[in-house]
């Protein structure tokens, strides 16, 4: 067994994902949007802002040394070699001929449960409304997996084909996608194709939160298009659009109102910028924060008064 000096293991430590691959296996990164990038191997593996997240696994971290150990079943004395001790051995470079072109992957979805009982009693203990849950279930659009008894929402294309589906953890904090999401088609309800409105929110809980405060207020939840983007990122350059909304506007072109239910923190007020100076001078551009709490979810508990209400927020 190789060792390993202290000196060496904080080095190692040093070195997050990002640059590690970018110095020595570039060929793995795949550039997904911002700056988020997944790999080549495996494209659930997402890294952004510092962090990588497997998220088919449930598993990440924030280094290299973290990567190499998790992923690909390094044993930590060779994974710190690896990376600074002598037998410095990083991961092979991609040959230098021209790479193959790589194909999309199908999206492979989670097993269904045959009962919805964990995930209806997480979204109603939550505050969202039977109904909203019920039609969704209906509809095609939110299942409860198994083995995990996760939260499904689904999105599709206009041909309805499965496209893309952000997974939900009933118990403890678990988000994550299923392998070969495609990020243009996140989850939606849009009854209405030729609607002129569509509201836009971080997450599938979010929409379903806003639709319950609709359906609340006698109003009808599905009258407008309501458009989950499927997290965002704080911007590193301008005018950087999500995904999900630029296939939403191209294949809507009768879209002129855009509203912003995005969260009230740094990097949901930072996407609202971003987003209304790209596209500001093409649409009327709404920027709607929930009045008080940090997202549209919290907004409904605190009416519900399912959780303590604190000092509101003022916009």
């Amino acid at each position: 067994m190789g060792y390993v000096t202290p000196e060496q293991i904080t080095q190692a430590k040093e070195l997050d994902l990002l640059t590690y691959l970018q110095r020595y296996d570039p060929h793995e990164l795949v550039h997904v949007s911002g700056n988020t990038y997944c790999t080549r191997e495996h494209d659930s593996l997402k890294i952004s802002n510092g962090k990588w997240n497997w998220f088919s696994r449930g598993i990440g971290g924030k280094t290299a040394l973290d990567y190499l150990i998790k992923v690909q079943g390094f044993s930590f004395t060779q994974a710190v070699e690896a990376l600074v001790g002598q037998n410095f051995s990083p991961l092979p470079r991609a040959p230098q001929a021209q790479p193959k072109k790589q194909e999309p992957r199908a999206l492979s979805l989670p097993k269904s449960s045959r009962c919805a009982t964990h995930m209806v009693s997480y979204l109603h203990g939550r505050g969202i409304d039977y109904d909203v849950i019920d039609y969704c279930i209906q509809t095609g659009r939110l299942y409860e997996s198994l083995p995990y008894h996760n939260c499904v929402f689904v999105g599709r294309d206009l041909k309805n084909q499965p496209r893309y589906a952000a997974l939900r953890g009933t118990v403890g904090d678990f988000k994550g996608e299923a392998p070969g999401s495609d990020k243009r088609y996140s989850f939606t309800i849009a009854e209405n194709p030729s609607a002129p409105d569509v509201h836009l929110f971080e997450s599938a809980i979010d929409l379903l939160s806003y639709a319950t405060l609709l359906k609340m207020n006698g109003r009808g939840w599905r009258q407008d298009a309501l458009l989950s983007l499927g997290g965002v990122f704080k911007r590193k350059q301008e005018f950087v659009i999500p995904l999900a909304l630029s296939q939403y506007l191209k294949d809507h072109p009768g879209t002129n109102t855009l509203y912003l239910h995005l969260d009230n923190d740094e990097v949901g007020r930072d996407a609202a910028v971003g987003i209304m100076e790209g596209l500001g001078a093409k649409y009327t551009v709404q920027d709607r924060p929930p009045p008080y709490g940090k997202d549209v979810n919290d907004l409904l508990q605190r009416k519900l008064g399912l959780v303590q209400r604190k000092e509101e927020w003022s916009r």
